[in-house]
């Protein structure tokens, strides 16, 4: 359920007797010939359809995110890592004080991770709740279905290229991206990083056939939905 579709009494109510919620985030950044927007929409989808069948309230996602790499893109836009550890503390402050105990955090950008230290740092300070960071297209199952359909994969590639992701009008190159040096681009500017990585695509084609993808997005999304139904304690 999209928290969109609820009032206050209604959100009161749920989670007296079911105190389970999804925070969604994401970043708005450089993918290619994609949306700018691939990691929020991603990480709204999976979120949205993983709790379908139980009615979990889904709240907005954070479309802004950790993406400095970036920054020299056009359309990229970066929070300050000080400023983004802040705006999900306070998150989890007001899903606390809603009566949410137990947090399902589905994360669609991997510049987002460095939340991790604040969970473990909160969760000392609520003794009583329960949060889970899941990155949702590096889960298990998920990032096996992957490397089982092409391994040649990864950031603005095929692997983020679903119906939902594709821009109209906007044709994908035919051939695939050589591997980019990752070492190199650990250590370098966001402007030497442009230059390295020009359209965006860190290695791979830039489509594969939507039967890959659907059948990518269908474990996703059962993986999301494990995560939502067991193993909170």
């Amino acid at each position: 359920m999209n928290i969109a579709a609820m009032n206050w009494v209604q959100v009161e109510e749920r989670a007296a007797h079911d105190d389970r919620c999804i925070l969604p985030i994401g970043s708005v950044e450089q993918h290619a010939y994609l949306s700018l927007c691939t990691d929020m929409i991603l990480a709204e989808k999976v979120s949205a359809d993983a709790a379908a069948p139980s009615g979990v309230p889904v709240f907005p996602v954070v479309p802004y995110g950790l993406a400095s790499s970036f920054a020299t893109y056009p359309g990229t836009m970066t929070l300050k890592l000080s400023t983004y550890i802040a705006l999900i503390g306070d998150l989890l402050d007001s899903m606390y004080r809603s009566g949410f105990r137990r947090i399902l955090i589905v994360n669609g950008h991997g510049g987002n991770t460095p939340i991790t230290a604040l969970i473990s740092e909160w969760l000392n300070a609520h003794p009583a709740a329960r949060v889970k960071m899941h990155d949702w297209w590096r889960a298990p199952q998920t990032w096996a279905k992957v490397m089982k359909i092409d391994p040649a994969a990864s950031h603005a590639s095929w692997m983020e290229n679903f119906p939902w992701t594709r821009l109209a009008g906007v044709e994908q190159p035919a051939g695939a991206k050589q591997r980019i040096d990752f070492a190199r681009l650990a250590r370098v500017d966001a402007a030497t990083k442009r230059e390295m990585l020009g359209e965006g695509n860190y290695h791979g084609l830039f489509q594969r056939p939507d039967e890959d993808m659907l059948a990518i997005w269908d474990v996703a999304v059962a993986e999301t939905r494990a995560l939502l139904e067991s193993d909170w304690d």
